[in-house]
């Protein structure tokens, strides 16, 4: 059984409280910890937005949300009402006075708390929250503000926003969440290769010829078309959760689990990380647009009618790149990504691919003989799975075959595993910043983001259509191919 430690007492705010995410997410994340006993009972959850309501209307709300969107397995009836009480409102104008005084009447009952500020809000109010949090005096030494993605749409706009709240808040008390980091299987990826010798020692490339790593998401841009249309797939998948896994996969050993022993890892990747420019852009990436096909034998519309505009678009929905790490560790080994709206499955993976032998006892005949390969699943079910190669049961000579060792973490363990924002909401009440992202990460992430985009800028091409419910283009297939490789074969 999981050991829940509690945490200690605190007031969070959340801003953008009747907000889409507030309801999927936060609410929800929040009920599973006081379920599992990790938040004291003294602890308040203060809802912050422009609509006007009572408690009673506001408790309601996240009522509703929570039985849409928490599994009835896990709604405790009891748990819910205990829930509910610790839940508060307050009206509160971003941009303008109106709520702040109330809302710092309600904190300074209890000036003493670790207090959280979550901007479930648009990128655009950040800078606004964070100056009246600090007008209004709501700003002390157990503060800290959650940031959401997306941090800007490129570096310039990203700079700015990080002058603005860093203009009130110290770098310590600023987390930038990205709730990839959060994943179970994501952390283990770090006990994976530093806990365990015979894998940080072939962690290299002498021994690993490729990494892959697969973003695929069923859905399309699900009303976001407003949102999703001014971004893109590079913006909304590869600068933030693609270049994070990444950066996981490619890092050398911290010194310690210290927050910064880790992030100056992971900024040292992204500095090591090759830029893409108009040169090579066409040989190193593909950017796709679905049109219509059928995800799950549903028929589904494509891009263009699902945006509603009746403007066309060349924004992408689908990306894939070939990627170089530039340091002694990953030389010449390439790291293939991909990641799209409308494939035919919800999946997030790392494929580790080994190099072959290079010398074989087995006879010819020994058919089926692979080079190892990790896979590393953070959804929709976490896990590892190592392939490797064992004989085939039975007499008739030595046939080979690869075999699967497959941990499945909720089944080994026997336990539900918090989901990935539970632990992150739970890390910032520690103070624990090591799987959220510093300012400079962001910003070096950006800065090959802008390059790329640049790229692309300079050397137009319209995205190539795929049909909904494949893998995206059939240059993206080319793409790895032509190097004499395959995407990871359950996926392909």
């Amino acid at each position: 059984m999981a050991t829940i430690i509690p945490v200690s007492p605190f007031d969070y705010v959340v801003f953008g409280a009747t907000g889409d995410l507030t309801q999927r997410k936060l609410l929800p994340a929040l009920y599973q910890r006081y379920r599992d006993a990790q938040i004291p009972e003294t602890s308040r959850i203060i809802g912050a937005s422009r609509s006007h309501m009572s408690l009673e209307e506001f408790r309601e709300h996240a009522r509703d949300a929570l039985k849409s969107f928490v599994p009835p397995s896990e709604i405790d009836e009891t748990k819910l009402a205990g829930f509910l009480d610790h839940l508060f409102y307050v009206a509160v104008d971003a941009l303008g006075d109106e709520g702040w005084d109330e809302l710092k009447a309600l904190l300074d009952e209890r000036p003493d708390r670790i207090r959280p500020y979550y901007l479930a809000t648009s990128p655009d109010l950040y800078g606004s929250i964070c100056r009246n949090l600090d007008r209004y005096g709501l700003i002390g030494e157990n503060s800290r503000v959650v940031l959401e993605k997306p941090i800007g749409k490129d570096l310039k706009s990203a700079r700015a926003i990080n002058d603005a709240v860093g203009a009130v808040f110290p770098e310590s008390q600023i987390f930038r969440i990205d709730h990839y980091l959060g994943k179970e299987t994501v952390q283990n990826l770090m006990a994976l290769r530093f806990a365990n010798t015979i894998f940080e020692r072939l962690w290299n490339a002498d021994v690993i010829d490729h990494v892959q790593i697969t973003v695929g998401e069923t859905v399309g841009v699900e009303g976001r078309g407003g949102y999703y249309d001014t971004s893109g797939a590079l913006r909304d998948m590869v600068q933030n959760h693609i270049l994070q896994l990444l950066c996981l996969t490619a890092m050398e050993s911290p010194i310690s689990l210290d927050a910064n022993s880790v992030r100056d890892e992971k900024l040292k990747v992204l500095r090591a990380l090759k830029p893409i420019t108009s040169a090579d852009v066409q040989s190193v990436t593909v950017r796709g647009q679905y049109a219509a096909g059928a995800v799950g034998g549903r028929p589904v519309e494509g891009y263009q009618a699902d945006l509603d505009s009746g403007m066309p678009s060349r924004t992408e929905t689908f990306v894939a790149l070939k990627l170089e790490v530039r340091n002694g560790r990953w030389a010449g080994v390439p790291f293939y990504v991909r990641t799209g709206k409308r494939l035919p499955k919800k999946l997030s993976e790392i494929v580790v691919q080994f190099r072959a032998s290079p010398f074989s006892i087995f006879p010819a005949d020994a058919f089926g003989r692979e080079p190892n390969r990790l896979v590393i699943r953070l959804q929709p079910e976490e896990g590892m799975k190592l392939e490797v190669m064992t004989k085939d049961p039975g007499p008739g000579g030595m046939r080979l075959r690869p075999t699967n060792l497959d941990i499945s973490f909720e089944e080994t363990f026997k336990q539900r595993y918090p989901d990935a924002y539970e632990r992150l909401l739970m890390d910032v009440v520690r103070g624990n910043a090591t799987l959220f992202m510093r300012r400079d990460e962001v910003e070096a992430s950006w800065a090959w983001a802008d390059t790329l985009l640049q790229a692309w800028t300079d050397r137009p091409e319209p995205p190539r259509p795929y049909a909904a419910g494949s893998w995206g283009p059939t240059a993206s297939i080319a793409l790895i191919e032509r190097d004499g490789r395959t995407w990871h074969e359950e996926i392909g």
